[in-house]
């Protein structure tokens, strides 16, 4: 495993954005009590955060007002078998400037899922702010760099 300096943070970032543009859907895993759910969900990086979507009153939403500790796979098929895992803590956006800026950065078209625009009520982004990020291929067997706030 090699550790990602903060020189390197950037470059890391850019690789894992264009590694998880490969895998699309990914699964999200968030607390329900003391259990976990998985859940699919088609996130976007922005820098070093991560953004998707959801409705206010989801299960997603309603288990990460309770427990903001998120941890995301994203698995990308042969013939690259790249690995892409987060663990962050999630935030649900409502400042509208903030969602003004979520619906343009997520990179894909909202309407699809019922939204109408950013200041639609049932239009909640979620902000993750990873706290470890891992890259690698093979599952996770080769190649495993790991960046940590």
């Amino acid at each position: 495993m090699t550790k990602v300096t903060d020189d390197q943070k950037a470059e890391f970032f850019n690789a894992v954005d264009e590694a998880c543009k490969k895998a699309i859907w990914c699964a999200v895993a968030t607390i329900n009590g003391n259990e976990p759910r998985v859940r699919m969900v088609h996130p976007t990086w922005d820098g070093d955060v991560l953004w998707f979507a959801t409705g206010p009153e989801s299960p997603k939403a309603r288990q990460m007002r309770d427990n903001s500790n998120v941890d995301i796979q994203y698995q990308v098929t042969p013939p690259d078998f790249i690995h892409v895992m987060v663990r962050g803590t999630a935030e649900l956006v409502t400042d509208q400037e903030t969602k003004n800026h979520a619906w343009d950065a997520i990179d894909y078209d909202l309407t699809a899922f019922g939204s109408t625009g950013p200041d639609d009520v049932n239009f909640l982004p979620v902000r993750i702010r990873p706290t470890r990020v891992e890259l690698s291929e093979m599952y996770g067997s080769m190649n495993k760099r790991v960046w940590r706030a």
